[in-house]
């Protein structure tokens, strides 16, 4: 790690004593909420994992887990903030229930969760001031990236996944042409490096929320629920196949789908509202994964289709937002003060 030359400020005013701002406030709520449906599906896990490779993994990826919760609760506690209900095992975990994964699909769903946890961890340093709240932040990204190593390591000491494809070393510097942005017509260049790597992070998202979601419609209680949970199945795999056609267009490989690492099981280990915030949290982070893509792609091409994807991702959520909130699962953020309200009150 490269070392820094140290910048000393006195300051006489206490951090500590200051009050929580909005994005503290929104960034630990996220990650109470994050992690306390985290600790009650790392626990099932824990039930029917058989590699002890895998269970030291998720043995440390429930203590950290575990460790950020604690954390949190106290800061909130401190602040007098109300302590969010997010999930817990009493309510939103039957341990008991069959297997529902096979061992492989543990890691890579700690990959997609890890990255999850560490976009959240990533936006909240450099908006968070008071010391505690950015201590806190910066050893969430520190382990978190710890455990994605160890994730990593295991997927590929294991074979479990395939990198990134492999592209030539270029010869020289150029710059680009006038036929840069096509991708329907004239002559479509290949993909550049920064295309390959978000269309290959895209496809990997994909296929373990897929297969999570079709664990998910195999045993939720809700017919509502599951009829959006099919349909969100159905678009992700079309989403899969586009994507993996991009790269195969230009003869790259690309990962491979997760399906078969679900097992027949119809017994419900979480709850439903456990299964549908999860979801609803997860295609989320792919409306993050999409602006990210965007950012650095191209082709006009690549532009429509993750234009055409975004929009089926956010009918989804927008749909299980609307089922939390009329099932009354839907917690409150902390909000602005309504001031209109108020001088109508007056």
């Amino acid at each position: 790690m490269y070392t820094l030359k140290p910048i000393n400020i006195n300051s006489a005013k206490s951090d500590l004593s200051e009050e929580l701002t909005a994005a503290e406030m929104g960034k630990l709520w996220a990650t109470y909420m994050g992690n306390s449906m985290s600790k009650c599906i790392l626990k099932y896990f824990l039930q029917h994992v058989e590699d002890p490779d895998i269970k030291t993994l998720l043995e440390n990826a429930l203590k950290l887990s575990t460790e950020f919760l604690r954390t949190t609760k106290g800061i909130f506690e401190k602040d007098k903030f109300p302590i969010p209900k997010g999930f817990s095992e009493e309510e939103d975990l039957n341990a008991g229930a069959p297997r529902l994964f096979q061992d492989e699909y543990y890691v890579h769903y700690l990959k997609y969760a890890a990255k999850a946890g560490m976009s959240i961890y990533n936006v909240a340093v450099p908006l968070v001031y008071r010391k505690d709240v950015e201590e806190f932040f910066i050893n969430c990204m520190e382990s978190t990236m710890a455990l994605m190593k160890q994730i990593k390591d295991i997927l590929m000491g294991k074979g479990l996944i395939i990198k990134p494809p492999i592209i030539p070393v270029p010869d020289k510097v150029e710059f680009v042409h006038k036929d840069f942005l096509n991708g329907f017509l004239g002559d479509v260049r290949p993909l550049h490096a920064l295309e390959i790597t978000h269309l290959y992070d895209n496809i990997e998202n994909n296929t373990t929320s897929k297969a999570l979601i079709m664990a998910f419609s195999q045993v939720v209680k809700s017919e509502k629920i599951r009829d959006l949970f099919i349909q969100g199945k159905n678009f992700t795999h079309k989403h899969i196949e586009i994507y993996m056609g991009k790269l195969h267009e230009s003869d790259l490989p690309a990962p491979s789908l997760h399906d078969h690492l679900v097992t027949k099981s119809t017994f419900s280990p979480f709850s439903d509202k456990l299964m549908l915030f999860h979801k609803m949290d997860m295609f989320a982070m792919k409306i993050r994964a999409f602006g990210n893509s965007e950012a650095v792609n191209g082709r006009h091409d690549l532009a429509l289709m993750y234009s055409k994807s975004l929009m089926n991702i956010s009918r989804f959520v927008e749909d299980a937002a609307k089922l939390m909130v009329e099932n009354g699962w839907m917690e409150q953020l902390p909000y602005a003060v309504e001031r209109n309200k108020l001088s109508n009150d007056v």
